[in-house]
């Protein structure tokens, strides 16, 4: 697998799908992008033929406003055709602009309402305990969000029921709706948090280094605790009008004229 090469391919479906609507959630979607790629590309048992595939593996991406990057991977892998990321958010779509377990093949979980997702996955795990069916429940929260209380709930309760089937991540873009995290609720010291709730703890330095994602992952399936990734990374990562922007990449405006120059960039002709 040329792990640049499929990002690089899943940059250019996200900018297209928020370019063909003129505004979306491009920032956080892009920031995951190398994430999403280790995931489906090596590590997720699933099916694209059986969405609901028993004993599969879940992922609960509880900043739901990623759903655009979520719908790259997931068409990439053909759990739909590719013309229905150009109905992004629009009347009758399947793709709403937060994901949809309803709505969308391969989605597992609705979310959009920060920190809840974040605990249907410890749910999930808890479910899969029960019934020893061997799913590893992945799930992916934002830093903005990890200042709701729901979040911390959840760890609690992952630690005390031992889920060790649990791997998740931390997109640590360091920037939320209204700035720098740092600036509106400071989250640090991040990595002694999760530590003092119990969890195992991995940090990346580079978010966006697909051989360290992939190193951390195998790292923990070994675990005898629930993990924390803690990705550094950086929001709009791969465009450059998208990286610019700041926090202001959010949810932006995106004009053919500016999905024209970042597909442009993306393909190496700028």
């Amino acid at each position: 697998m040329n792990f640049a090469r499929k990002c690089n391919e899943i940059r250019q479906l996200i900018l297209k799908t928020i370019g063909t609507l003129g505004v979306g959630h491009i920032g956080g979607s892009l920031s995951i992008v190398e994430l999403l790629v280790v995931l489906y590309e090596k590590h997720m048992n699933i099916d694209p033929k059986d969405p609901n595939m028993a004993r599969r593996d879940r992922l609960i991406v509880s900043k739901g406003h990623s759903g655009p990057a979520i719908y790259s991977i997931l068409c990439s892998k053909g759990f739909f055709p590719e013309d229905w990321l150009l109905t992004l958010n629009k009347p009758g779509t399947n793709l709403p602009s937060h994901c949809d377990m309803n709505k969308t093949p391969g989605i597992d979980m609705t979310t959009g309402s920060l920190g809840q997702g974040f605990s249907c996955a410890m749910g999930a795990a808890k479910a899969s305990k029960i019934k020893n069916d061997g799913a590893i429940i992945y799930t992916i929260i934002g830093d903005g969000e990890s200042q709701e209380g729901q979040i911390w709930e959840a760890a609690m309760f992952a630690a005390q029921q031992n889920l060790d089937n649990v791997i998740a991540f931390t997109d640590y873009n360091k920037m939320q709706l209204d700035g720098p995290i740092k600036e509106i609720c400071n989250i640090e010291p991040l990595t002694d948090k999760w530590h003092a709730f119990g969890w195992n703890v991995l940090v990346i330095k580079d978010g966006h280094d697909c051989a360290e994602i992939d190193a951390a992952i195998n790292l923990a399936k070994f675990s005898d605790k629930p993990t924390m990734i803690i990705l550094n990374t950086i929001k709009g990562k791969g465009i450059s009008f998208a990286e610019k922007a700041g926090a202001g990449n959010h949810s932006m405006q995106v004009t053919p004229e500016m999905m024209a120059q970042g597909l442009a960039e993306l393909r190496g002709e700028a």
